[in-house]
């Protein structure tokens, strides 16, 4: 292979055609074709991957950022040149955005590395997008600076705003409960997505845009500007300029960046801002990428001293809208600056404290970011449980429970499957009480395959119409970042693989104690393994298979690992 340091631009990584001097004429001659000069294509190159999609409205904002990006390039003498890669939405990908998210990131790594280019700027929003780009890009190793399509702009119902997607979960509760009627619930339904841009509370994708620039991976005070604002705009083209100056001048690749320290400052950022539980399995699985090996525990150790701060839905009040105008991760950050590694190297080549010193603007009044002294939370809103029921962990988001739900024994009502769910959970015969814990099996990462966001299982009509709020409910699978409530999620070894999970009957007493952190099925051993025989004798069968299936579907159900390891595919996985 051609030597990265002595090619640059269009010379870079030439086809094989067994005659290099060929393989650059032939690829000189195309590029003329689409109107290039021999000026141009002297110039070093700045790829920019165009996420735009009809199918994606929370990057309905990617063309104006390509513009922005390609003017700030074009200001310091590089060429730009855009190319598509997968696009992902929550609400349109089928069965769910986790199912493709690593193929995402195989598609980003290949096209980097296929493609001429001396940088990349990474367009990512929703959900998915981001981790699977810094996954992609970790892997390529070329320098790369990840910009997000920004939050969309809150709506308004009744006189009060209303904002995706805490709020289309709050009304949909509410909904079900016969609160809201047919007619109001079309009426809001036009008003939760005011904008194009991702979700306006702390959801994953907000959370994913906040750990990218604590990572050190996106500029400081690039991850809260809303999508369709002026400032959005601004951060595309100084991110265009940064990878047209200082990744290309000292050639700063994501490994020369990231150390296990810049993760640790992501886990904090993740745990003060209340953000996903999605954001554990997506930042687990980019460290995998480098072989930095992350789990459950370091983040319940650095949980102990990194109380939640910001104040925005799910976990608290306010939006998006709110948390940039109150300073963003900057602020964060500066409260947070006694317990994060402020010599953590970032995309600009100063290390996090440089960059904190010279930002400006972060000490005035306002209520959204919490001193440490006066927090939302006194500890991590992230949880993780270990046990009997999940001897390889669990995660709850205890800054978003019902505190009188997290240190209970009682019983189980277990549904095997999200149709059985669906079936029967709303039943007048279902045998449930409030005091109950609804299980739901067989939602994990091959059991639903794609570890579908079913965890928060809806509460059941009969319960909902008395005024239930809230119940403890337990599963394999994961829920959205933009929701909230008594919820165990990522139980593993997940129910498909016989984990535990897939032993639990109705009628069975569940343990649960967060304060020692435990989750435990109140079974003797000796029933245990009697049920585990037989759920092998029965099920053996359908593993093996699932993962005799042809294409994507079958290299999924062989390679991806439990959420304990990021649900990444196994031979993707190190250095």
């Amino acid at each position: 292979m051609e030597n990265a340091q002595e090619e640059h631009g269009f010379k870079k990584r030439l086809t094989s055609y067994g005659d290099k001097d060929f393989a650059l004429f032939l690829r000189k001659a195309f590029i003329k074709g689409a109107g290039y000069s021999s000026d141009a294509l002297d110039c070093p190159i700045v790829g920019i991957i165009d996420t735009g999609s009809g199918y994606n409205p929370c990057h309905g904002n990617v063309p104006q950022l390509i513009e922005a990006i390609k003017r700030g390039v074009m200001l310091e003498g590089a060429l730009p040149v855009e190319f598509p890669t997968i696009s992902l939405h929550e609400s349109f990908a089928h069965p769910t955005s986790m199912w493709l998210r690593n193929l995402m990131s195989m598609d980003t790594e290949e096209m980097l590395k296929a493609q001429p280019m001396d940088s990349v700027v990474l367009i990512g929003g929703c959900d998915k997008t981001v981790p699977a780009q810094l996954m992609g890009a970790l892997s390529a190793n070329i320098p790369s600076v990840q910009l997000v399509t920004g939050s969309m702009l809150t709506g308004s119902h009744g006189g009060k705003r209303v904002g995706a997607c805490t709020d289309c979960r709050a009304y949909w509760a509410r909904y079900r409960a016969s609160e809201v009627d047919e007619v109001e619930i079309e009426e809001v339904n036009s008003q939760l997505v005011g904008s194009v841009g991702t979700c306006s509370v702390m959801g994953t994708a907000s959370t994913m845009a906040c750990v990218a620039e604590a990572l050190g991976m996106a500029p400081l005070g690039s991850a809260s500007p809303p999508a369709p604002t002026a400032a959005r705009t601004r951060v595309a083209e100084q991110c265009g300029r940064l990878a047209a100056t200082v990744l290309l001048k000292d050639g700063m690749k994501p490994r020369d960046i990231l150390q296990k320290k810049n993760f640790e400052n992501a886990m904090r950022m993740l745990l003060a801002i209340g953000g996903s539980t999605n954001g554990v399995i997506h930042l687990i699985a980019i460290a995998g990428r480098m072989g930095i090996k992350l789990d459950l525990k370091d983040f319940d150790k650095l949980g102990e001293t990194t109380p939640v701060l910001v104040d925005l839905k799910p976990s608290g009040m306010n939006y998006m809208e709110d948390f940039h105008r109150a300073g963003g991760v900057p602020r964060v950050l500066h409260e947070l600056r006694d317990r994060i590694h402020l010599d953590a190297l970032t995309i600009t080549g100063r290390t996090l404290g440089e960059e904190l010193a010279v930002y400006h603007g972060l000490d005035f009044e306002q209520s959204i970011i919490r001193p440490v002294s006066s927090p939302i939370y006194p500890t991590g809103g992230l949880v993780p449980l270990f046990g009997s029921l999940a001897p390889n962990g669990a995660l709850i988001k205890v800054s978003a429970a019902s505190a009188a739900l997290l240190e209970r024994r009682t019983r189980a009502v277990v549904f095997t499957s999200a149709a059985d769910m669906a079936a029967r959970i709303d039943s007048p015969k279902l045998d449930v009480t409030e005091s109950d814990i609804l299980v739901l099996q067989n939602i994990g990462p091959i059991g639903g395959p794609g570890m579908p966001e079913a965890g928060l299982l809806p509460i059941p009509k009969k319960l909902a119409r008395k005024g239930v709020k809230d119940m403890l409910r337990i599963s394999d699978g994961r829920m959205s970042g933009t929701a909230g409530g008594s919820i165990v999620l990522h139980v593993s070894p997940e129910a498909a693989l016989g984990g535990p999970l897939a032993l639990v009957r109705s009628g069975d007493e569940i343990a649960i104690s967060v304060g020692e952190r435990r989750l435990d099925l109140c079974v003797t051993e000796e029933e245990m393994a009697a049920r585990k025989k037989e759920w092998f004798e029965r099920h053996q069968g359908e593993l093996e298979a699932k993962r005799a299936r042809r294409g994507y579907e079958g290299l999924y159900m062989r390679e991806v690992t439990g959420a304990e390891d990021g649900c990444d595919f196994r031979f993707l996985a190190g250095q």
